[in-house]
This record gives C-alpha cells, sequence and structure tokens, in this order.
C-alpha cells in the first residue's frame, strides 16, 4: 500500500499577475506570495499524508496548526483495535485526490 502522490500543481498557483489592476510590484509581491504560501500548503499535505499513514494519532497536548487532517486522527490512547484502524487510515489515502 502506497501514500497516493501530492501534486505540486494543486498548491502552488501562479494567476494573480495576470490581473491588470496591479502594478509591476504587486504583481512580483503576489508571485511570491503564491509560490511561499503554495509550498508550505504543499508541504504540509505531504507531511500530514504521511503522518496519516505512519502515526494518525493526536498528541497528549493540544497543539497549535493542525493539518485538516489531524481532526480525524485517534485520540492519545485509543489503543482499542488500534492496528485495524491503521490500516483503514492507509486504505483512506488511496482514495485521496
Amino acid at each position: 500500500m502506497a501514500i497516493k502522490k501530492v501534486r505540486r500543481a494543486d498548491y502552488i498557483i501562479f494567476d494573480r499577475q495576470h490581473l491588470s489592476y496591479l502594478n509591476f510590484i504587486e504583481k512580483f509581491h503576489c508571485t511570491y506570495c503564491a509560490y511561499g504560501s503554495g509550498m508550505i500548503a504543499y508541504i504540509s499535505e505531504i507531511v500530514a499524508r504521511t503522518e496519516q499513514y505512519f502515526c494518525p494519532i493526536k498528541h497528549a497536548r493540544k497543539i497549535l496548526g493542525t493539518h485538516a487532517r489531524y481532526a480525524r486522527f485517534l485520540d492519545f490512547g485509543e489503543a482499542e483495535n488500534y492496528q485495524a484502524k491503521l490500516e483503514e487510515y492507509r486504505r483512506a489515502l488511496l482514495k485521496d485526490k
């Protein structure tokens, strides 16, 4: 079973430089921000899928800035049927976009 590849093109989008009401400097800034924000989102999705595959368990303490998949992870200490649930999480990765 494998983790489905994350498509970079789904996260790094360069389109704001086509807005006619922006000047050259603003278009440059938009390109920079699109790359930076897109790269962070792209890397976050790669790490989120990897975490779902290997260790879909919430931390014991509350953490800030979790990815969207984290809310569906198992609670800390939820040991009942862990191996079966882990396989379910892994199968779900195959259905992702």
